[in-house]
């Protein structure tokens, strides 16, 4: 006998489930952070860009990731709500911190390139994927993502693939072509697990 949820209904995640999934999330990012630095890899999304504006522009990086950030905070409280956007925050601070303290317990001295890239994009899209099914993401594109997922039907994937490929092109410009082509491979695995598994018809709770 087969029991199927009503989806007009869907059971929402508890307290518990939604804090012990911003840990696991997070705690897959900050793996995945730590990875690409042993890989000497870049990154995409935001945190890829504030960091190709900081090399052009001369301005912190901190300072062009919190400027950027601030539009689609903005989006993420107008449009998807306060529980959205609290999730968000929380998400952010988590990362945060892991990635400040997971390199006291945890150290790799090499990964080949190919190597870290297809780990990184794995681990991360396992991260991503665990904040968006509970109502969260780490800030920037992500939040431009489910909004679009949720509102027009484009996958989050695809749409984060989209603009890590603007990034990317970028980079090539200021890092050798060889680190920036292992870090697009490692952006393209992440969001394929995205695409391929954030789904709303497979997947109803929030």
């Amino acid at each position: 006998m087969t029991f199927l949820l009503d989806p007009a209904t869907p059971e929402r995640h508890s307290l518990f489930e939604d804090a012990f999934a911003l840990l696991v999330g997070t705690a897959l990012m900050a793996l995945a952070v730590q990875i690409l630095q042993a890989s000497g890899l870049i990154t995409g999304q935001i945190a890829g860009l504030s960091l190709l504006t900081s090399y052009a522009t001369g301005y912190s990086f901190g300072a062009v990731f919190f400027v950027l950030n601030l539009p689609f905070y903005a989006l993420a409280f107008l449009r998807m709500g306060a529980r959205f956007t609290a999730k968000t925050f929380c998400a952010v601070a988590l990362l945060t911190l892991f990635t400040e303290l997971l390199p006291t317990t945890l150290h790799f001295e090499s990964i080949q390139p190919l190597t870290g890239a297809l780990l990184a994009g794995v681990v991360s899209g396992a991260g991503l994927l665990v904040l968006f099914r509970h109502g969260a993401s780490l800030g920037g594109v992500g939040i431009a993502a489910l909004f679009l997922q949720d509102r027009v039907g484009i996958k989050a994937g695809w749409v984060q693939l989209g603009f890590d490929a603007c990034v990317f092109l970028l980079a090539f410009w200021l890092f050798p072509a060889p680190t920036v082509l292992y870090s697009l491979i490692g952006a393209f695995v992440v969001n394929l697990v995205i695409a391929m598994n954030h789904r709303r018809d497979r997947y109803i709770a929030s």
